[in-house]
């Protein structure tokens, strides 16, 4: 994540625990966008959904998928290989 975002804000980041039902994208919100979440919501789902692709453009490149600490995230990752013979 500080890979991609530098400036994140630590202390946000800190608090979310892996697969808790916790509002993710919020929390990423508010670790990464100027004004958070509150900020972000104005501009509506458009909005939203625009600044969570260009989240998933820029964190997906960095993440080292082989050594995932999510369980879902590993879960799927596990399934697609099992499918695809890898």
């Amino acid at each position: 994540m500080k890979a991609a975002y530098p400036n994140a804000k630590q202390a946000v980041l800190n608090s979310y625990t892996n697969d808790n039902i916790c509002g993710t994208w919020e929390k990423l919100a508010d670790a990464v966008y100027s004004g958070g979440v509150q900020k972000l919501s104005k501009l509506g789902w458009q909005g939203i959904g625009k600044e969570k692709a260009t989240w998933a453009e820029r964190i997906s490149p960095l993440m080292d998928i082989d050594n995932n600490q999510s369980p879902s995230f590993c879960y799927f990752r596990d399934q697609l290989r099992r499918l695809s013979g890898y």
